[in-house]
């Protein structure tokens, strides 16, 4: 994990000249003689160049309110990431909602490079562990990523059919050689450069969606990219009728 660098806020470095000339004028209303601080606080208002502060006030507390905003988002984002509690009982969920949260955590990797685009069709809700499977989106949309070496198109699409759902993770990236698509959710397997990839992320995403009773499809060209499409039930079947967990492909 890269380090976090505490800058200083922009409203803070303007606000600090202003309390350095409220200061001042504190100092000469409770003098014996106010007037004599005149000159001082006139040539303090020109130095700390106050007009110009005042002037930007408006915006430097726009961008702060955006910045906020922003914050807000992320987090909230985080929350929905992660919001199973520790019961771990599966819960109807929005999966789009769960797709687009993950994809707001991982933009800033992907936005220098990614074009995005998303073809989503509505989807009821779907009874799963929302956490798990925004793991799976993230390790999707982070493998995505990985396999576009400078610049590409990433789309994100979803639709339903009968009782089951389905979202895919489409890239323009570098593809899967046909001889390694057997071994995908191998663990420790991967076609990345070393210190690029531990192998895990399809292996744990592959895991996820075999306890959901669904399935991942992978269809891939070298030189064109990839497409995994996670496919889930929308209801998970109940302990009497449940089927065995689906077998790899």
């Amino acid at each position: 994990m890269l380090p976090i660098r505490h800058e200083p806020f922009p409203l803070e470095s303007r606000l600090s000249p202003l309390l350095t000339l409220l200061d001042r004028y504190h100092a000469a209303l409770f003098s014996e003689d106010p007037l004599a601080g005149r000159s001082e606080i006139l040539q303090a208002r020109r130095q700390l160049d106050i007009d110009y502060i005042l002037g930007d006030l408006p915006n430097l507390l726009r961008e702060s309110r955006e910045g906020i905003e922003r914050v807000t988002k992320i987090v909230q984002d985080l929350k929905d990431f992660s919001r199973i509690g520790r019961d771990q009982k599966m819960q109807p969920a929005d999966l789009l909602q769960g797709l687009d949260s993950t994809l707001n955590i991982v933009w800033n990797d992907l936005k220098y490079k990614v074009r995005l685009e998303k073809h989503y069709t509505p989807l009821p809700l779907v009874e799963c562990l929302a956490s798990e499977i925004n793991q799976v989106f993230l390790n999707l949309l982070l493998n995505a990523s990985q396999a576009i070496e400078q610049r590409g198109t990433i789309v994100l699409a979803s639709g339903q059919e009968g009782d089951e759902v389905w979202i895919s993770v489409t890239d323009t990236g570098c593809g899967i050689p046909p001889e390694a698509m057997p071994h995908l959710f191998d663990p420790f397997f991967t076609t990345k450069p070393i210190g690029r990839g531990t192998g895990l992320g399809l292996a744990i995403s592959y895991s996820i969606i075999a306890k959901h009773h669904g399935r991942i499809e992978v269809t891939s060209k070298v030189g064109q990219g990839s497409t995994f499409r996670v496919v889930l039930p929308i209801r998970q079947p109940r302990q009497e009728d449940a089927s065995p967990l689906p077998s790899q492909s």
